[in-house]
């Protein structure tokens, strides 16, 4: 089984998991835009504490999150050195060519590292505590102003909870080709990176058929169960706000104090 998470629901105990989907929807949200607005290191440092803190309140261990994050880490690094190269600014401390290190380079590299971390991570505890269902739910509830455009919105919201819930199961469906190829010999660590490029081309057919085999089956389910959209359907779980809810709103008003107090203007 692969190590990827997001998309994954583990199951807990703790009042996260007690709280509302749309809640916990929103509050993912509005921490993503509070990141791009953070502008110094003190605005990063109260969003990384924030973050992080989001991360405790699941009550999981740390291991699950840096075993999601890890598989990510080599583009989240890449992405922070473009900055960094690519970006002069302040003290230049080496140059060559059209790359320079300086220390706004350095800086905001770090920023971009922050950032893409904290996005990753604040995403993953919505998935991990969240029911795919319940995601669906809670999109469609964000959704419903573009009903008025006569917009499907449920439809929309189910393509979005179906592919968070299968992104996971791919990951799993591509540790199992890897596994059997190997046993039958292949090494995708030899060679350089063409080479190891090519040692991948022919797992992509198998991982191609397995994930219309697996589209097939769901399809073939829906309609068994009569499924034909939204429209019309009754729901046995009904949303509703409860008093645990208030604890995102708190969340998000001391974030945004705290953020008004700590940016640069």
């Amino acid at each position: 089984m692969s190590k990827i998470i997001i998309g994954r629901y583990l199951p807990g105990t703790t009042f996260v998991y007690r709280v509302d989907p749309r809640a916990k929807l929103l509050t993912t949200f509005y921490f993503i835009i509070m990141i791009f607005l953070a502008n110094n290191w003190v605005s990063y440092l109260v969003i990384s504490i924030f973050g992080l803190a989001c991360v405790f309140a699941t009550g999981l261990k740390a291991r699950v999150f840096w075993d999601g994050v890890k598989p990510m880490i080599w583009l989240i690094v890449f992405t922070s050195l473009l900055q960094t190269f690519f970006m002069a600014g302040g003290k230049v401390y080496w140059h060559w060519w059209i790359f320079t290190l300086s220390s706004e380079g350095l800086i905001n590299g770090l920023y971009v590292f922050i950032r893409f971390a904290m996005i990753i991570l604040v995403s993953t505890v919505m998935t991990v505590t969240t029911k795919p269902l319940e995601i669906a739910d809670a999109m469609e509830w964000m959704l419903t102003p573009l009903k008025l455009f006569k917009v499907n919105v449920g439809m929309i919201s189910l393509v979005i909870s179906i592919a968070l819930r299968f992104v996971p199961t791919l990951f799993d469906q591509t540790v199992k080709i890897m596994n059997a190829q190997r046993s039958r010999g292949a090494d995708f660590n030899d060679g350089g990176l063409v080479k190891r490029a090519k040692s991948v081309v022919p797992m992509l057919v198998p991982l191609f058929i397995d994930s219309l085999e697996v589209a097939l089956d769901l399809s073939t389910a829906m309609e068994s169960r009569g499924y034909k959209g939204s429209e019309g359907r009754t729901r046995y779980r009904i949303l509703e706000w409860s008093k645990v809810d208030l604890i995102p709103a708190a969340y998000c008003l001391l974030l945004t104090i705290l953020m008004i107090m700590t940016r640069k203007h």
